[in-house]
Order: structure tokens, then sequence, then C-alpha cells
């Protein structure tokens, strides 16, 4: 017959324990390291675009703002700007003057390929300002710009619950 000193047993055991739980809190601190790192965005030159766009657009209006930034881009339609003009001197008569702009998000495709969008506040109401960049070589280029004024609309639909209204 065996004889199973409990001591021991209990070191063991307490020792299996303090294994699991020191390997379970360094993976669990791993993961969120690498979950919890935002990609780095280096787009100093697209940046200067945009910081560019909203002083004009604050000093100078819309159409020398959206003008200046797509110079950046030799493939742009001049007929889609001025439709983009119009839409946005429309918006702005009823929304009335330019106070300030507020970074919603930005996002990274890769290296080369970027996002940034603004809250762009005016006396009556906010509208959204999209800027996508690209860099096919050394230099960004205005790719995309949108302008809708449905991001609070967007808020309040992302406070549903099962599509009911707050």
């Amino acid at each position: 017959m065996r004889y199973f000193n409990p001591k021991a047993l209990k070191s063991i055991f307490l020792l299996a324990i303090a294994f699991i739980i020191c390997n379970s809190t360094n993976a669990q601190a791993q993961a969120a390291a690498t979950t919890t790192k935002a990609p780095t965005i280096n787009a100093t030159g697209a940046t200067a675009y945009i910081d560019k766009f909203f002083k004009t657009y604050e000093k100078d209006g819309t159409s020398r703002a959206i003008i200046n930034i797509f110079k950046t881009n030799p493939l742009v339609d001049s007929t889609s700007l001025r439709g983009l003009i119009a839409k946005i001197d429309t918006t702005r008569a009823l929304i009335g003057l330019y106070i300030g702009k507020e970074l919603i998000v930005q996002r990274k495709a890769s290296n080369s390929l970027i996002l940034y969008s603004y809250l762009v506040k005016h006396q009556n109401q906010p509208v959204r300002f999209t800027f996508m960049f690209y860099k096919p070589k050394n230099d960004w280029l205005i790719y995309r710009l949108y302008f809708d004024d449905q991001v609070d609309n967007e808020l309040e639909e992302s406070a549903k619950i099962n599509g009911k209204t707050p």
C-alpha cells in the first residue's frame, strides 16, 4: 500500500495552478499588446494638404479650396469638380459660417492609400469631409474627396438596437 503525502500533493497542485495563471496572463498581455497597437500613419504631405484645404475653405471659399487640393491629381475631371463645388456651396448657404473641424477617423489601407474623415462644424449643422490620398511614388495626391451631411443620421442609426429608435 502506497502512502500519499497530502502536503506534497497540495504543493504540486498549487504549483500547477500558478504555472497556468502565469502563462495565461502572459498570453493575454501579448494579445492585448498586438490588438491595441494602432497602425502608424506617416502622411505628413497628405495632412498638410488637408490643413491648407481647411484654411482656404474658411478664408477664400469652397471653389478655391477644392481646386487647390485637386491640383495634386493630374487626372481630375473638371466637370466633377464643378458639381462638387456647387453641392458644397449650396449646403454652406444653409448651414451657416464655418467654425472648425474635428478628426473623426483615419484609416490606412497600406503605406500608399490612406483616408481621413473630418466633422466640419458650421454654425447651424455639421457636415463631413472625407479625404482619400494615394501615393503612387514619392508624393501624396488627392484620390477621392467625399462630402455629405449625413454624419448625424449615421450616429443616430448606430445607437439603434434591433432596428428600433432609441
